[in-house]
């Protein structure tokens, strides 16, 4: 049994990270022969990508996907640690599969992901959940073949999960979600440690794949027919800084752009690495998207210091124009409100530069505490109703300039990349504006996948309506 430890995740060395390759023994590739496998994901875009990996995983094991957890042999839960929420909904689906396996008793139940990392839920696995087969972590998502063998032919608890630096793993399979935009991991773990973040402690420490691996990977999808990629990362910025090659996210973006691929995306970006670099080489090129999604966190550099963000408010500001400058960009943000210790005064400067930036878009959270943080330590603790009346307030102002921002696109044609039929039945088709609006819109189905000019027709808060050109 391997368990999570804080101690050691927190670990950083200038060891040289170790570049593995996946393999899957022979006979593995016959366990799951004659069953379905039902997989939950939870949280952010590198656990969507991470499904991605099982997915292909389990069905070289010999396991078909099926979409009705009733049907399965083998249930996995791949998890989110960032918010308190994505804990809950997981408990409560392991709720109902117990439930399930005390009929079936064959059921084969696994929990992997971020959540699996955190010490405070394995113990909980290990004593209120000892009918959960097997769990494993970040770290070895490349061992799941073995890991889901041992746990069926030992019929017992396996627990294998590592608290280290991390390692690069090349060569994972993957079954893709989409055959029109793909993920591609660029760097993995986080070295930022900001006080209320677990994803350090999750995910590891930084540690970038060779340029050469991700270029090989992007061509491919580009003779595949994929027309938009997303670079990935906990923060992309830093990609390069554990490399001895001083190739960074500049010259990354650069050679991805040159690559021909249509459409460039990168995930999530941490304002202390953006360089003037990067926002020259986001205008020079066309294929790179005019979207930036920037964390400000706060609008208080009393608070942010709290969070460890190591910039200030003017800062931000400072970034934000330079990156405003570019024709047609769109930026996005999170805000956290309720951090410990945010007064009103603290909250009036988050509106305050909530109004001076207008963001197209925003992620606003109630702070949720993650246990094993910092954050977790700091006295004057904000009341839920506060925390709450504040969220209000703060979402009537950014959704007023959500509004706004849709506005000014009204009459005006952009080149859209159909993603596939409107889920709302409205219209037919939806898919994606250069700057990241969703666009609704009536077209024939033979579109799909294709990049198409759009006049926008109708502006609402979230969303366009449009009309094909």
């Amino acid at each position: 049994m391997n368990k999570p430890n804080y101690q050691e995740a927190r670990v950083r060395t200038k060891n040289k990270v170790n570049v593995r390759h996946y393999e899957i023994e022979e006979s593995a590739k016959q366990v799951g022969i004659g069953k379905k496998y039902y997989l939950r994901t939870y949280g952010c875009q590198m656990n969507e990508h991470d499904s991605e990996n099982i997915c292909a995983m389990l069905e070289q094991m010999g396991f078909t996907e099926t979409n009705d957890v009733k049907d399965a042999d083998l249930v996995l839960l791949n998890t989110c640690s960032i918010r308190e929420n994505a804990h809950n909904k997981a408990y409560g689906m392991l709720g109902r599969l117990k439930h399930m396996k005390a009929t079936k008793k064959d059921l084969i139940v696994g929990l992997c992901g971020c959540m699996a990392q955190e010490e405070g839920v394995v113990n909980t696995i290990l004593t209120k959940y000892k009918w959960v087969n097997f769990a494993f972590g970040t770290h070895n998502l490349d061992k799941l073949p073995e890991i889901i063998t041992k746990a069926i032919e030992e019929n017992k608890q396996n627990i294998d999960v590592v608290s280290e630096e991390g390692d690069v793993v090349e060569d994972i399979p993957v079954k893709r979600a989409s055959t029109i935009k793909a993920y591609v991991n660029i760097i993995y773990g986080c070295d930022k440690f900001c006080t209320y973040c677990i994803v350090p402690y999750t995910r590891g420490k930084q540690r970038s794949r060779r340029h050469q691996d991700i270029l090989k990977e992007v061509n491919e999808l580009k003779d595949e027919g994929y027309q938009e990629v997303t670079l990935l990362g906990q923060n992309v910025n830093a990609y390069g800084k554990d490399l001895d090659d001083n190739y960074g996210m500049e010259d990354l973006l650069e050679d991805v752009a040159k690559t021909g691929i249509p459409r460039i995306r990168f995930v999530t970006s941490h304002p202390w690495d953006f360089t003037d670099r990067m926002i020259e080489v986001i205008a020079k090129y066309p294929n790179i998207m005019k979207s930036v999604h920037l964390p400000v966190q706060s609008g208080s550099s009393r608070i942010l210091k709290l969070m460890g963000r190591r910039y200030t408010k003017e800062e931000y500001i400072s970034l934000f124009d330079k990156l405003r400058k570019i024709p047609n960009m769109h930026i996005s943000t999170d805000i956290i409100v309720g951090f410990p210790g945010e007064t009103e005064e603290d909250f009036e400067e988050t509106l305050a530069l909530a109004k001076y930036c207008k963001f197209d878009n925003a992620y606003t959270f109630i702070f949720s505490e993650r246990e094993g943080t910092p954050a977790c330590k700091l006295p004057n603790k904000v009341p839920e109703e506060v925390k709450e009346e504040r969220l209000q307030r703060l979402n009537a102002v950014m959704n007023q300039y959500f509004l706004e921002s849709n506005q000014k696109l009204l009459d005006k044609e952009f080149n859209v990349l159909v993603d596939g039929k409107n889920e709302t039945g409205k219209t037919s088709l939806s898919g994606y504006l250069e700057n990241n609006k969703l666009i609704n819109f009536d077209g024939p189905d033979e579109l799909v996948g294709k990049i198409v000019k759009v006049k926008v027709t109708e502006a609402k808060t979230w969303s366009l309506n449009g009309k094909l050109v």
